[in-house]
Parts: structure tokens; C-alpha cells; sequence
């Protein structure tokens, strides 16, 4: 798999690539993977397209995280499912919808300021031009104090929170893919920034701790740019 990469190649940030990283421990599929960057395109060509994740297995190629968890699902059917059922698909694809639209932005309004500084070098330039145009404004005009960030990341996380005090798991009972939609956009944040965005008392900040413990700690042990 092409897991996007900082300036430390062993710092891994993508919120898409970590929810198909959970996919794959999920199931207990091994993966290699391969270290990759922005303005790496050539790279990643084959896959038609220049973006990551991009997950080889064997022959097949495919790219996008959503993709790639109903590939696996559809390939390894004896293995534990991502998404059961319509009720599943519905709950994940209401998480991945709501990780990228409404928890990123108050999310990166607080960290990314680090993000950038975590950025390869040779990345940076192209990240603060497709960025500041996707925003409108500067990065530094986009940041905010961290208390700001937390409050606002606060009142976006109120329907998870409600859910996570009446289950573990965004999904219920046990993980899947709905939960690692969500924990994603937390890996994000963490992989490149000691900022603290969730009070310790918060249940999300429980359900974090719990997701960073899966898997023997995969997402715990996975270095950091920071801290």
C-alpha cells in the first residue's frame, strides 16, 4: 500500500490510508507499506490516478479508501467483515461523509500549523497552493489557538459523543469500518501534532484510547512528528 509520508518517512498522516491500514489489521491481511508523497505522482501512476491510498494485492490494484474496503470485503469473505449488511454500509458511509466534512475542518483549524511543518520539504510548496485555494485564505489566517479548535471540534463531535455513552464502538459491540472512518481523521491530528483536542472526561477521548489499543497497539506504536 502508498501511505502518504512526512518529512519522516516513518510518520504516517493520511486519514484515508489509516482507515484502510484498520481495514487490513481488521481482517488479518499483512501489508507492506510503501512511503509516499504529494508531488510523488509517478509513482502511484499505475494506479491511474495520483492520489493515496493505493493497495496492490497481487494483480489487482485499487485506490480510494472506500473502494478498497469493499474490495476486501468482496475478496476475503472468510475474513471479518468491514461493512455488514445495508444497515452497515449506511452507518459507514454516514461516518466517512461526516469525518471529511464536518470533523476535518475545525480539526485541521487547530493542527495545521504542525501539519505543515511535518510536510517534506520538497511537499510543502504544493501543500500551502492546493490548500490555501481549497481554504481561501492563508494557512495562517485558517489556524486557530487550539482552545478555539477544541471548542468547536467539541460541538461537531456532539452525535458521536451522545453514541459512544450508550456503546463502545461507533459500530456497536466491536469495531468496523464505520469506527475506523471516524478514527482516521484522529490519526491525522495525532501523527503530527501534540495539540490536545478532546478532554480526557470526553467518551470520544475514551473510544480514541480504545481504538489506539487495537490490533497490538498499531496506531499507538505509529511514530509521531512530534511528542
Amino acid at each position: 500500500m502508498h501511505d502518504l509520508a512526512g518529512a519522516d518517512p516513518a510518520v504516517r498522516f493520511s486519514p484515508y490510508c489509516w482507515r484502510v491500514r484498520m481495514a487490513l489489521a481488521h481482517m488479518g491481511l499483512d501489508v507492506e507499506t510503501i512511503p509516499w508523497r504529494f508531488t510523488e505522482k509517478d509513482a502511484i501512476a499505475f494506479s491511474g490516478q495520483g492520489l493515496v491510498p493505493v493497495l496492490r494485492d497481487g494483480d489487482t490494484v485499487v485506490h480510494d479508501s472506500w473502494a478498497i474496503a469493499e474490495y476486501l470485503d468482496k475478496t476475503y469473505p472468510d475474513r471479518p467483515a468491514l461493512i455488514e449488511g445495508e444497515q452497515g454500509r449506511a452507518l459507514a458511509s454516514l461516518t466517512r461523509h461526516y469525518a471529511q466534512n464536518v470533523l476535518a475542518t475545525p480539526m485541521l483549524k487547530g493542527v495545521v500549523g504542525d501539519l505543515f511543518k511535518a510536510i517534506a520539504p520538497g511537499d510543502q510548496p504544493y501543500f500551502r497552493e492546493s490548500r490555501e485555494k481549497r481554504l481561501g485564505m492563508k494557512l495562517e489566517q485558517f489556524q486557530i489557538a487550539p482552545e478555539a479548535a477544541a471548542a468547536q471540534l467539541g460541538v461537531a463531535l456532539s452525535p458521536v459523543r451522545a453514541l459512544l455513552k450508550e456503546q463502545p464502538f461507533v459500530n456497536g459491540r466491536r469495531p468496523a469500518f464505520a469506527d475506523y472512518c471516524l478514527f482516521g481523521v484522529f490519526m491525522w491530528a495525532r501523527g503530527v501534532s501534540a495539540v490536545e483536542l478532546i478532554a480526557a472526561e470526553d467518551p470520544v477521548h475514551a473510544w480514541r484510547e480504545r481504538m489506539l489499543d487495537l490490533f497490538d497497539g498499531l496506531a499507538r506504536k505509529s511514530p509521531r512528528a512530534v511528542g
